[in-house]
This record gives C-alpha cells, structure tokens and sequence, in this order.
C-alpha cells in the first residue's frame, strides 16, 4: 500500500526522498502542485485524495494552523474515508492543538499519532533522524517500521502531549545552542582567530554538540539556504514560552535567543536557516 504525504517542504521533502529509497512508494499532496513536480512522485488534487489510495497518511507542516486547514479544509481528511486509517503527524505544533488532533481524529474512528521528528534535511537524508511520539502504543507499534526507515531513534511517551513538549524542550537546546555558537564564531573572528579554526576548537572544546557539527559548514561558507528556519525556531521557542506560562514556570534561557530569532525575522531573514544569526553577532 502507497504512503500518504502531505507537506513537502525542506523536511518533507527530505523525508519522501529517504522513504522512497528505502522502497516505499510515495503519494502526495501539496498546495503549490508546481513546488513539487520534481520529486517525481504521484500527486493528488485533495488532502482526501490520499485517504482513497492510503492506509497511513503522514503530516510534515510548519504549523497547527496548518495542519487544521489540512484536516477542515474542503475536501480535506476530516471525511467518511479516514475511519480506520492513521494520520502520523510529523509537524512541531502547539502543545494544546495537538489534543484538538488527537481528538478529533479519535471522533472519525482514525488513529492519530503526534510525532514531531528532532533535526533537519541531512539527517532526514541519512535516515538519523531523532522521533518521539505520543498516542495509542499499539498504533506507534504497527507504524514504528516505517518511522525506522528514516528515523534512528525513536521513542513513545504514553500521554497525549508530551511528545510534542519534549520537542519544544528540545529546541530549547537548538536555539541557546546555536545563538551561543554564532557569538563565539563572532568574538573569535573578533580576536583575528580565523572563523574555520575557531569553529574547529569549540568542536573538540565547549561547543562539542550536533548543533555545531550540523552548522559548521554553514558557518563557515556563510551559506544560509534553509534547512531548519529561522521561522520555524521562533516558533517553536514561542509555543515554549506559552507551554512555561501555563505552568507557571519562569523559562529563563528561552528569552534572549527567541528575541534574537524574532529579530531575524524582523530583518526580513525569518526563511535562512537559523545558523544565520550569526550576523547579528558579525556586525
């Protein structure tokens, strides 16, 4: 049976190249039909489409705006056809909108698994990415060979939820990483230590991480085509800061980085890849 997908954009489109290298056979759909002739994949007119040619049926959007207009939009999954088939939704969403998913799709007689996916294009190429999912276990064991043939580790966390706030924890990491790291590059350049040797020490010193081996490169080329937004991380850091407050909870080392990243977006710099606030810091 043919693998739904809905959503191909820097993740997405790295996800259906990895899957249908590994065999299996791809059947899409995108609302820019044009965006996505060239992966050569079988493409359909509606979200519903792929319930009629599908028995799973993935999700890898920017957002849960997004993911609600798949679900309600004319001619969208929320139809007779879903009953039995599961939707595993690949996407960082809000972490009260992902209980709205769960839910409504339960009310269609469907299975729905949140799985936002830890990292970016290259490991998603290479079949390393990280995986963490909530819903029915039984679901997460009947779709797990999937998830293997682009996922390297891959966890459930049993309650509705956590999977998705362990992703927005995560990128809390991802943001204070990668803002720490572009102010080092910065100051070191700023010491006259050329930019590819000081990247190189803190990759053996203090900045050893998979942020840094991921974004080395980048920095030094200054090449800030998008693997991972600064969009898509001041989203994430924001739905942090709303999941803190509605725990009450001060979040101390989200602050500065989710500002910095609003700047880029400010600057017109929200679709680069989010190493590129190094340039706030190179002046």
């Amino acid at each position: 049976m043919s693998i739904g997908f809905i959503g191909l954009g820097n993740l997405g489109r790295a996800i259906t190249t990895r899957l249908s290298q590994m065999g299996e056979e791809v059947i899409v759909y995108n609302r820019t039909k044009s965006k996505v002739l060239d992966l050569g994949f079988e493409i359909v007119e509606t979200p519903k489409d792929l319930l009629q040619k599908c028995d799973v049926v993935f999700l890898c959007l920017f957002d849960s705006t997004a993911v609600d207009n798949i679900l309600n939009m004319e001619n969208g999954l929320l139809c007779e056809e879903l009953k039995g088939k599961t939707i595993i939704d690949l996407s960082t969403n809000h972490y009260e909108d992902v209980l709205d998913f769960h839910k409504i799709i339960k009310e269609y007689e469907a299975f729905y698994l949140e799985s936002p996916v830890f990292g970016s294009v290259a490991p998603a190429l290479k079949g390393e990415v990280t995986i963490t999912c909530s819903g029915i276990k039984e679901t997460f064991e009947n779709v797990k060979p999937l998830l293997e043939k682009f996922g390297k580790e891959i966890f459930h966390l049993e309650l509705e939820g956590q999977a998705t706030k362990m992703k927005l924890i995560n990128n809390l990491c991802l943001g204070s990483f990668m803002a720490t790291l572009a102010e080092c590059t910065s100051l070191a350049e700023g010491c006259e230590i050329p930019k590819s040797k000081a990247l190189e020490i803190l990759g053996v010193g203090g900045g050893q991480s998979l942020v840094l081996k991921a974004k080395t490169q980048k920095l030094i080329d200054e090449d800030f085509s998008a693997h991972f937004s600064n969009d898509a991380i001041n989203k994430d850091l924001h739905c942090l800061q709303d999941l803190a407050y509605s725990m009450k909870r001060p979040l101390y080392t989200a602050a500065v980085p989710k500002e910095l990243f609003s700047k880029m977006k400010m600057m017109g710099k929200g679709d680069e890849d989010f190493s590129s606030i190094y340039q706030l810091f190179k002046g």
